[in-house]
């Protein structure tokens, strides 16, 4: 460029206002560019307004920009303006904003700049695709991983079985035995010696049913389809659980050795964990061929690092990982499996639930043959000591009679809830409308124990009329629910704060549960 293309240029730059230019940007710019004041109204909003949401400006200028805003963005959005009053810069707000056709998109707020008298300059921008793609695709992963969950669970189909039957077939004999020698009795009592037997026949079926209690409740956790549930929780039992839905597909193959250390508890979701450690075992297991059980041997050790994580380790002395795809074992579809064995989805699943947790996933060669999966999660936050002594400390319930109202469709529960309460004036009923008459008809309880999914009238709906027509009973409800497989029924217990009794129950249980209630009123 010669010297007089410079000063040419240089005249006419200083010809330009630098006013004239903002407002040039101001008017083309697609983003949302907006002057607002700190009465709540805007004072100034660019075209890109009206082509996102519809609006003119003068409608937009009008109105108080709150009214705008959805309703569940609002407290965010108040906040957001009360440090701007404050002069605070704003650097990131997303909240939905209202189209004139009724639907919302969302805005991405970047920065605020302040200008005199009390107004703000605002710049935004339409994120609503981003986020409808980013929901979608999360969606995806939510349904890639329940489906892997599902594949697990029903591979290990037989193994639960297995699991099941065997304390199964003990108790159900035991129980046979007892009914034949009561009947053999006639008008006679029994032995000290039939005594002694009979209590160790219970006692040995009530072990087997706490067996499958807790397997049952394993099934239930890992078929949760509704969104993720992170709580502190101790890592062990969910390891437990998985080592034993395994056991079935490791027995023929290796010897399962559980090496527990220490752990720090960690903050999870204990399904989508028992996923992890599903997947681990069942690679471990498939990577050693049948019939060399004593010679195999799948390891699973657990400690705590010098960093205070916890550390959960799978080795097996399978086969291996070939050195030249130890690197791809936590891509999608990548699998070494023989077709029909293994979609390649495991491992990289694995992945996403280990490092969304703040954890690191690992696969090392063992020296001699075979693998090692190290999975390593961060210690959940130390929680405050005081809430615990204070529990401590409480006074005990007062034991007294109790006036009790049961509902159940089934009447073997509501029988054998009523002699576990024997001691209380109980009253049991076989549906929720019967329930609903007696209480509306003044009858007063202490304590209401309703199922939760019942035909006809349900215990979500019961609970629903009572809160209409009765709301200071609502709160003595308690729920029994074997599981709530349905989106309204998980979605209702996650909106009550009742307290909930899950099947199957104990009999201390239900009595400690009761004794919680106070007088009547």
């Amino acid at each position: 460029m010669t010297q007089r293309d410079l000063d040419r240029e240089r005249e006419l730059v200083e010809t330009v206002d630098v006013v004239d230019v903002v407002d040039a940007f101001f008017e083309m710019s697609l983003d949302l560019l907006c002057v607002a004041g700190f009465d709540g109204y805007f004072k100034r909003v660019n075209p890109a307004w009206t082509r996102t949401l519809g609006w003119t400006a003068d409608e937009l200028m009008s109105r108080p920009t709150i009214e705008l805003v959805h309703p569940e963005d609002r407290p965010n959005v108040l906040a957001a303006r009360g440090r701007l009053t404050e002069g605070q810069p704003l650097h990131s707000l997303a909240n939905r904003y209202l189209c004139k056709d009724g639907t919302y998109r969302w805005l991405e707020w970047r920065s605020v700049g302040h200008l005199d008298r009390g107004l703000v300059y605002g710049a935004a921008r339409d994120v609503t695709e981003e986020k409808q793609a980013r929901e979608q695709h999360d969606q995806l992963q939510r349904q890639l991983m329940f489906a892997d969950r599902m594949a697990s669970v029903g591979t290990l189909a037989a193994g639960a079985a297995h699991e099941i039957n065997n304390p199964l077939a003990y108790v159900a004999a035991n129980l046979d035995l007892v009914i034949e020698e009561l009947a053999a009795l006639g008008g006679g009592g029994p032995t000290a010696e039939q005594l002694t037997e009979w209590t160790a026949m219970a006692v040995e079926a009530r072990e087997g049913t706490e067996r499958i209690r807790k397997i049952v409740r394993g099934l239930t956790s890992f078929s949760r389809v509704n969104p993720e549930r992170r709580g502190v929780l101790d890592v062990t039992p969910t390891l437990e659980l998985s080592c034993t839905l395994a056991f079935n597909e490791i027995r023929q193959r290796a010897r399962l050795v559980k090496d527990f250390g220490e752990m720090p508890r960690v903050e999870a979701d204990d399904s989508q964990l028992g996923q992890v450690f599903l997947n681990l075992l069942v690679n471990a297991a498939q990577a050693i061929p049948e019939g060399e059980t004593e010679a195999n041997e799948i390891r699973v050790v657990t400690m705590t690092d010098a960093q205070g994580r916890a550390v959960i380790e799978v080795r097996d002395t399978g086969s291996g990982i070939p050195d030249h795809v130890i690197g791809r074992v936590f891509d999608p579809f990548f699998t070494t499996k023989p077709i029909g064995l293994g979609t390649g989805l495991g491992l990289s699943i694995c992945h996403n639930i280990v490092t969304r947790l703040g954890g690191e996933i690992t696969v090392h060669r063992r020296e001699g043959r075979g693998t090692i999966v190290r999975v390593v999660l961060p210690a959940a936050p130390a929680r405050s000591e005081h809430a615990p002594v204070a529990a401590a400390t409480a006074p005990a319930p007062t034991k007294r009679r109790r006036a009790v109202l049961i509902v159940d469709d089934e009447p073997a529960v509501g029988v054998a809830l009523g002699r576990a309460l024997r001691e209380h004036d109980v009253t049991v009923v076989t549906s929720a409308q019967e329930a609903l008459d007696l209480v509306v008809s003044k009858r007063s309880f202490d304590v209401i124990l309703s199922d939760l999914m019942m035909p006809g009238m349900s215990g979500m709906d019961l609970y629903d009329e009572l809160a209409g027509r009765c709301p200071q009973v609502v709160e003595r409800m308690v729920f029994i629910t074997g599981g709530a497989f349905t989106p309204a029924g998980i979605a209702f217990l996650e909106r009550v704060p009742n307290l909930r009794l899950e099947k199957p129950f104990d009999a201390a249980t239900v009595r400690t549960l009761v004794q919680q209630f106070g007088e009547r009123t």
